[in-house]
């Protein structure tokens, strides 16, 4: 805007430069001597050849101001036409996920000369760069104790930063290709991506044999530790109302990766170890590592995903789109709801899924209650656990087309949340005076 309105400051500035010099030219032909006439000229009166001059002299001056104003006028509608268009697209980029931002590889050219820890930006594509000697410090040398969590290519580390900050720090091997084309991946995609419900990236950080990964510490972990690891049993229960919320919020984060972001993102590896819990139980989904962008229109991926929450199709095919990682929300879905694992150990060699060993039970009123998780057994109203289950069902069949858009699945779960938690259920308590009628 700036830029435009020096430019109409300028034209205006030309323009008066103009009709200034078209003055001059006018004054400085009136002061001029009149020609003596010729013998080759008719004698005229004096007074009838000084007025042609003047009528003469007013025409030029009057064409050329109209042309200078109708030159000025055109530029400015020009001018303003191409601020519009710019503005226009801007603003069209602003309203999801922008990806033609940043280069990942200069901020790695840029690291090593890096030596504090830079705030970080609120505008998309700009993430901190952190000095290594300050993670090293922060998770006091990677100590053994501070560890929170291991995954398929290093662990996740407790630090603190400066002004007692707490964070996470994912620590990936340097030496493993796949290792490092998921730093990359999941570096890119959180720093243009922010959503209540995605985990928030603070930095990264490199040395000569380590990446290491930044995040905001979600201390209530995972939600596979609360349902099948050491946070069961150990004093704090998921209820239902809660369960719901955190399946909302899932389902939250999920559509602002397909509907929101342009191209959509694919997760690709949602699993309940990959929801964490912030102090309050909000669920927000990590670890971008295997995300893609722009799925379908991505040919010869490499198959990745979790055993148990990969969609058929794309086990068997390798078509990758947005259903798949509705078929990973409902396999969650069925863990919240049931309290197993995706994926059941029946012996030495045989495995069961919750899919196949729930089946029977979600299409069928009368069985149904009596398998869910034994956590919050009876605690919930009936007709809102059959809603739940139906969605479950919709949301692993084994067709995708059957399946339903997370959008869809997001305002079936709306009416099935308390209100405190987000959602629009309003719970009514019955007064004494009630329960005596």
């Amino acid at each position: 805007m700036r830029q435009f309105v020096i430019t109409v400051l300028v034209l205006l500035q030309a323009s008066a430069l103009l009709h200034q010099s078209t003055c001059v030219v006018f004054l400085t032909s009136q002061e001029s001597p009149s020609p003596q006439p010729s013998a080759f000229t008719p004698d005229l009166s004096p007074g009838l050849q000084q007025g042609e001059k003047e009528l003469h002299s007013n025409n030029m001056r009057l064409v050329i101001s109209l042309a200078a104003a109708f030159s000025l006028v055109g530029i400015i509608l020009v001018c303003s036409l191409l601020y519009w268009a710019f503005h226009k697209r801007r603003n069209l980029k602003s309203s999801g996920c922008d990806w033609s931002g940043i280069t990942f590889s200069r901020f790695l050219n840029r690291f090593s000369h890096s030596k504090t820890f830079k705030k970080r930006s609120t505008k998309p594509g700009i993430v901190s760069l952190i000095d290594y000697k300050i993670i090293e410090k922060a998770t006091s040398g990677f100590k053994e104790s501070n560890i929170l969590g291991q995954g398929g290519f290093g662990c996740v580390y407790l630090a603190t930063l400066e002004n007692n900050v707490q964070a996470a720090v994912k620590k990936l091997d340097c030496a493993n290709e796949e290792a490092a084309k998921e730093f990359k991946c999941e570096v890119e995609i959180l720093s243009k991506i922010q959503h209540p419900n995605i985990i928030s990236l603070l930095g990264y950080s490199t040395n000569e044999t380590a990446r290491f990964i930044v995040y905001e510490l979600m201390p209530n972990v995972s939600l596979e530790s609360h349902l099948h690891g050491s946070s069961r049993g150990s004093g704090i229960t998921i209820t239902w109302p809660m369960r719901m919320k955190i399946a909302l919020d899932i389902a939250r984060g999920l559509e602002y990766l397909h509907e929101h972001c342009h191209p959509a993102i694919i997760h690709r590896d949602l699993k309940s170890s990959n929801i964490l819990l912030d102090c309050n139980f909000n669920a927000k989904i990590s670890d971008f590592g295997l995300a893609v962008v722009n799925g379908p229109k991505n040919k010869n991926l490499k198959l990745s995903g979790t055993v148990g929450y990969v969609a058929p199709e794309y086990l068997l095919d390798g078509q990758l789109t947005e259903k798949s990682d509705v078929y990973a929300f409902g396999v969650v879905l069925l863990e919240l709801l049931l309290g197993k694992k995706p994926v059941e150990k029946l012996g030495p060699s045989e495995c069961q899924s919750i899919i196949t060993w729930a089946m029977p039970y979600l299409t069928d009123r009368t069985k149904l209650p009596n398998v869910v998780d034994p956590a919050i057994k009876d605690t919930m109203d009936l007709k809102h656990l059959y809603q739940v289950a139906a969605v479950a069902v919709l949301c692993v069949q084994p067709e995708p087309s059957y399946r339903p858009l997370i959008t869809d699945v997001l305002h079936s779960l709306i009416p099935l949340v308390p209100l405190e938690l987000g959602g629009t259920l309003k719970i009514i308590t019955r007064s004494a005076s009630m329960d005596h009628c």
